[in-house]
């Protein structure tokens, strides 16, 4: 897997993760669990579905994401 997730992309994908995940508990709702998706896409700094729409959001150095 090549990376495929920038900086900026990652922080803000952390902060919807970590507040629905947030509500999820709060509001006592499962549906709160799908914050471990944003989360995990960026922990790995890879997103399937930029894979098959060809972003990237990454910096590019030699033509690979840093």
């Amino acid at each position: 897997m090549k990376k495929n997730v920038g900086s900026i992309d990652k922080v803000l994908r952390i902060l919807i993760g970590l507040a629905l995940i947030a509500w999820g508990i709060i509001e006592k709702n499962w549906l709160g669990a799908i914050g471990i998706v944003p989360l995990a896409t960026a922990l790995m700094g890879w997103c399937p579905l930029y894979s098959l729409l060809g972003i990237k959001t990454c910096s590019m150095k030699d033509g690979e994401c840093q």
